[in-house]
């Protein structure tokens, strides 16, 4: 077996403390949003525990590290700004690539630039992306060439009412992507998409789904992908998508930031795939317990009759 490449998933941050908000940035879902963060959310998730995991992922030989989504929590502008400062501590752009998530575009009230802006740097098609694709560097989906992967990220966050967290691609996003992963495939690249919302149907309430799961899924169907990442359950799962090729498979990731269980979500957790010629390993690690070191929580090949890795 020749190891190729190594990709860390890492997703919901929820990076405390809020801060710099003043009246003009509120309204009611801000208002409700905030109440959930002092009420559960800043007892659930801590930066430090984040940092935790980077540090153990670089440790097991990461190449590069995927952020699909929620790093912040209300979207406010210092929010996202403090979040670059966190992204710089992980790695460099060339080391990160992330997306957004529902907390980072939360509300059409912003006072400020929202994340596709301050991010920019990490949240961006690199050069060989934007020839590769012939769009500009900012638009979704992007694409990055990262060893013998090609990194697909797609924004499925999108400002929404109180009390909603749900996303949607949109017919535009969908129709670069298809296009995408035809030619990607057709120059042997491994494909690799990145979303926030879980893709397929049914992998989550309404409230928080994505509107378009059903046209993922067909999208899926028809083109394939390699590889397909999401957060925003905060839970681990793993999907078997069928495609006219192979099953795709579709793999969500817990929080990495939680030092404390939430209902059934575990503590935090990352994951690693190690793309070698024989396929794809994926490596489960995080915490055993709050206060313990990061440890394997499972190991196993990602084949289409392998069992749950995920405890």
């Amino acid at each position: 077996m020749s190891e190729l490449f190594s990709l860390a998933h890492i997703s919901d941050l929820h990076l405390t403390p809020i801060l710099g908000f003043g009246v003009g940035h509120w309204n009611i879902k801000r208002g409700l949003g905030y109440l959930n963060w002092a009420r559960n959310r800043r007892l659930v998730h801590r930066q430090d525990i984040a940092d935790r995991l980077v540090a153990d992922l670089w440790r097991q030989g990461a190449d590069h590290v995927a952020v699909t989504g929620d790093i912040v929590n209300l979207g406010l502008p210092d929010e996202i700004g403090a979040a670059l400062t966190w992204l710089a501590t992980v790695g460099t752009p060339e080391k990160v690539t992330a997306i957004p998530g529902n907390h980072d575009i939360y509300t059409r009230r912003m006072q400020g630039p929202g994340c596709t802006e301050i991010w920019r740097d990490y949240i961006a098609a690199d050069a060989w992306g934007a020839e590769f694709s012939g769009r500009p560097p900012q638009t979704f989906p992007f694409l990055r060439r990262v060893g013998p992967l090609a990194l697909i990220g797609l924004n499925s966050a999108m400002p929404t009412r109180p009390l909603v967290a749900a996303g949607r691609i949109g017919s535009e996003q969908r129709d670069r992507l298809e296009s995408d992963l035809i030619k990607l495939k057709a120059a042997g690249l491994i494909c690799v998409v990145l979303i926030h919302h879980p893709p397929l149907p049914g992998q989550t309430a309404p409230r928080r789904a994505l509107e378009d799961a059903a046209e993922m899924a067909a999208l899926l169907t028809r083109t394939g992908a390699d590889l397909v990442l999401h957060g925003h359950n905060h839970r681990d799962s793993l999907v078997w998508h069928p495609s006219r090729e192979r099953p795709v498979p579709v793999v969500g990731v817990a929080s990495g930031s939680a030092f404390r269980t939430h209902g059934p979500e575990p503590l935090a957790r990352y994951n690693l795939y190690r793309f070698s010629s024989d396929g794809i390993e994926l490596i489960v690690r995080g915490l055993a317990d709050a206060n313990g070191d990061v440890v394997e929580i499972s190991r196993g090949r990602l084949l289409p009759t392998m069992q749950p890795l995920f405890v």
